[in-house]
């Protein structure tokens, strides 16, 4: 007689289900091992599945505006799991799903990339520089004594102020060490991070078009990110070599 063979799974639509909240909700009142290991099947299905299918539909749109972000969705895609090495909270698990895009040859989360996450309560898109680092940090800092205002002007864009309600700096207090504390683009060099943030209500992942909006954010952003990538790039770039004093 002859096998049978199982049907495929059906491919995850790029949108959640209401039980994709639930599940969330009820894990950030459940954070432990017990109640998750017994649900790990559920996760996969309503969340992991998904959210890896919402990120392939947002990167197949981002090769028109964003095509040094394209990269395969699992690398996009943040582990459930909590690094907790370092940390008085010992809670095991995240309470949200998340993705980030970072630009091709920079580590996952530094430079200037494209972010959002899924919680039981909300929905956070965002792009700019969150974790860039150290010696990346001063690339952007020196490329703002000179382009403070290009930088400005992008972030007073009509679309930009009427997408994003947040810019998030973490500023210093003072100056950095070494920069003129009377510099006219004081406000921005002082910052740690530069990012633009908009928060949406969880339903907003529920929709079959939440791939679109993700995208629609992303592109209104896209000038804000290659900007403040601009020096960043500009430092890997392969020196020309000198040879007989001819360049």
């Amino acid at each position: 007689m002859a096998t049978k063979l199982k049907p495929a799974p059906a491919a995850a639509p790029p949108y959640f289900r209401p039980e994709a909240l639930t599940f969330l909700r009820n894990l950030k009142r459940h954070n432990d091992r017990d109640w998750f290991q017994p649900r790990k099947e559920q996760f996969e299905k309503e969340l992991r599945q998904p959210m890896l299918a919402i990120i392939r539909k947002v990167t197949e749109a981002m090769m028109d505006f964003a095509p040094q972000f394209v990269r395969p969705a699992e690398k996009c895609l943040f582990r459930i799991y909590r690094d907790t090495r370092f940390s008085n909270d010992k809670r095991p698990y995240k309470t949200h799903v998340a993705a980030w895009w970072s630009h091709e040859g920079l580590e996952k989360t530094s430079g200037a990339g494209y972010y959002f996450h899924v919680s039981g309560t909300e929905v956070v898109i965002a792009a700019g520089a969150y974790m860039p680092q150290k010696e990346q940090l001063a690339q952007i800092r020196h490329w703002l004594l000179d382009h403070h205002q290009e930088l400005t002007t992008l972030l007073q864009n009509r679309k930009v102020r009427s997408t994003f309600e947040e810019f998030e700096g973490n500023a210093l207090t003072r100056p950095p060490k070494g920069f003129p504390a009377e510099h006219p683009g004081m406000d921005l060099i002082r910052c740690r991070q530069w990012g633009l943030a908009a928060t949406l209500p969880a339903a907003e992942a529920l929709k079959p078009n939440f791939a679109a909006t993700v995208v629609r954010h992303f592109r209104i952003a896209a000038p804000v990110v290659d900007a403040l990538n601009t020096p960043i790039a500009a430092a890997q770039a392969p020196k020309k070599k000198v040879i007989f004093g001819l360049r």
